[in-house]
C-alpha cells in the first residue's frame, strides 16, 4: 500500500523523533520472516524498550539527517527493520541477536552507535553491554571495594589481638 505526501511525512517525522532520541540503531534484513515472525519481534521489542519499525529506506535517510545516525544513511539499501534503542543502548543488539538465534531470516545488517557506523557482527558487542541497573551495580561495587577493604586493613590488628589474648589465656589455663 503506497503512502501519499502527509502519511510519508508522519512517518519521517515520527522517525526523526525517535532517532533524535535513541542510544544505538541496529538495521536488519528480514526477508522471508512470516507474519507472525514479525509479529511477535513486534512484541518482543515494545516489552523491552525497542523502538521497531519497516520503513522505506528514503524516508529513514531523510529521518536521521542531522542525528548520530547521518553516517549509516548511505548503508540503508534492500528491505530493513530499524530497532532504535530508545532507553537502554544495548537493548536493540539484544533483540536482534536473540530473535535471530530462532529466525535465520533475520540477519544484522549494520549497528550505529554514538555517530559511528559498525558491521553486523558488532550486534554481539552491543548486546553484551549491561542494562541501566547492572552499570549501577557494578559502579556500586567500585565504589563499596575501597571501603571494604579499609574496613579489613583497619580492622585486623584488633583481630591480632583478640587472638593473642585468647593464646595467652588457653596457656595460662593449661599450666
Amino acid at each position: 500500500m503506497a503512502l501519499n505526501l502527509a502519511q510519508k511525512k508522519e512517518v519521517v517525522a515520527e522517525l526523526a523523533d525517535v532517532a533524535a532520541k535513541a542510544h544505538s540503531l541496529v538495521a536488519a534484513e528480514y526477508a522471508g520472516l512470516t507474519v507472525a515472525q514479525l509479529t511477535e519481534l513486534r512484541k518482543k521489542a515494545r516489552e523491552s524498550g525497542v523502538f521497531l519499525k519497516v520503513a522505506k529506506n528514503t524516508l529513514v535517510r531523510r529521518a536521521v539527517e542531522g542525528t548520530d545516525y547521518v553516517s549509516a544513511a548511505d548503508q540503508l539499501v534492500g528491505p530493513l527493520l530499524y530497532a532504535f534503542s530508545v532507553e537502554d543502548p544495548g537493548a536493540a543488539g539484544r533483540l536482534v541477536k536473540e530473535f535471530a538465534k530462532g529466525n535465520d531470516k533475520l540477519k544484522a545488517k549494520l549497528v550505529a552507535i554514538g555517530g559511528q557506523v559498525y558491521p553486523a557482527s558488532h550486534v554481539d558487542v552491543l548486546a553484551s553491554l549491561p542494562t541501566r541497573d547492572q552499570a549501577l551495580a557494578m559502579f556500586a561495587g567500585l565504589l563499596a571495594q575501597p571501603a571494604t577493604m579499609l574496613v579489613r586493613v583497619l580492622a585486623e590488628p584488633a583481630t591480632q589481638l583478640g587472638r593473642v589474648i585468647s593464646k595467652v589465656g588457653e596457656q595460662k589455663q593449661a599450666a
